[in-house]
């Protein structure tokens, strides 16, 4: 990390004290060493101080709901590939690599199974091998930054055990309604009734809304929450993905004032689009997104912390507005220094919760 008031700041508070804390969103639990989304992974976050555990929430075929990163990741995040009672439901069940050039392939969705199947599973670090000629060598594609030391059998939960693994610790939620791969209404499924099915989950299990910061990357579902569950609806947080392109980025931005009048109050786009580089000074500043969001009232969340490429490289998606003063594995931090003090952020989504949770401590986040 570059020398300067801010790496003697954080070198001050290397024996802490450490506390938990509710500016750290886990997202997936502490994916980067632990199978996400399971028991374990829930379990290493608690102990990062995270105050926050995030759920990704998924429909099975019997319309009860679960914690997956996708509707259709079950092939790289389970052993559902190694279950021969289970492999065939599939949506698209593997196929080796061949030697004409065709990688392996495979597609396993939580609706493909029931909630009874989904708990039979083991969850995995997500990976997988495009290379593959056999199950186990898909299977066998954990990525070499990352370990299967934790990953003999990962418990995967449903929504209502999360619910009450993290009321049981005293901490908060954060589910995100994940937008689902198949066609809906599913099976007369509809968009509704599974964002519905998502806050009664709180409901019926007394949680106090002030608890639940509901996540969603599509509009409508926020709009619902606001509308039908204000509640809930009043810490809905908008994943705002339009900014992955130039053009998405400026209308994001223009579209602020509109979503701030339509009842949304939490935006939470990638953290790269919260900063740029000052042309004049060369220092990293807030960027037209997140100075239209402070001018609209919104509180600003904003993801995901350890899931970057190297530092001393640019850092690649999560730094690439500010890619040319990216050199180091400290300046991570120094992002998070001017997210916090300039830009404002009320929360951080991190893949290991450790590093945000001493950076939150070191500064009373």
């Amino acid at each position: 990390m570059d020398e300067g008031p801010l790496k003697e700041q954080l070198q001050s508070c290397s024996e802490g004290p450490f506390e938990v804390s509710d500016f750290v969103f886990a997202h997936r639990g502490a994916p980067l060493q632990f199978p996400e989304h399971t028991l374990e992974s829930y379990s290493a976050a608690r102990r990062m101080g995270a105050g926050v555990i995030e759920c990704d929430v998924a429909f099975t075929n019997d319309k009860q709901l679960v914690c997956r990163h996708s509707q259709c990741d079950l092939h790289t995040t389970t052993d559902i590939l190694n279950r021969t009672d289970l492999a065939s439901k599939c949506t698209t069940p593997f196929t080796p690599a061949s030697d004409n050039g065709t990688k392996a392939n495979a597609l396993c969705c939580t609706s493909d199974i029931t909630e009874a199947e989904f708990k039979s599973l083991c969850g995995k670090m997500d990976g997988s091998n495009p290379n593959a000629t056999t199950v186990e060598e898909y299977l066998d594609g954990t990525p070499y930054f990352r370990t299967d030391l934790y990953a003999t059998c990962g418990t995967v939960l449903t929504h209502n055990e999360y619910i009450s693994l993290v009321d049981g610790w005293n901490l908060k939620f954060t589910p995100e309604l994940k937008t689902p791969e198949v066609e809906m209404p599913f099976e007369g499924y509809t968009q509704e009734q599974y964002a519905q099915d998502m806050i009664d989950a709180y409901k019926t299990a007394n949680i106090d809304p002030s608890r639940v910061w509901a996540q969603s990357f599509l509009p409508a579902d926020i709009f619902y929450w606001i509308a039908n569950e204000p509640d809930f609806g009043r810490q809905a947080v908008y994943l705002d993905e339009r900014v992955d392109t130039p053009a998405g980025y400026a209308n994001a931005t223009a579209s602020i004032p509109n979503l701030a009048a339509r009842g949304v109050k939490i935006l939470a786009p990638a953290f790269f689009a919260l900063t740029k580089i000052d042309n004049a000074t060369g220092a990293i500043v807030p960027s037209e997104y997140a100075l239209a969001a402070q001018k609209a009232g919104l509180e600003l969340v904003t993801w995901s912390f350890e899931r970057s490429g190297w530092l001393n490289k640019g850092g690649d998606y999560y730094y690439q507005y500010v890619k040319p003063v990216i050199n180091n594995d400290g300046d991570a931090y120094t992002v998070l220094d001017v997210l916090v003090r300039q830009v404002g952020i009320t929360h951080l989504f991190s893949d290991w919760p450790a590093t945000v949770t001493y950076f939150a401590s070191c500064f009373g986040l």
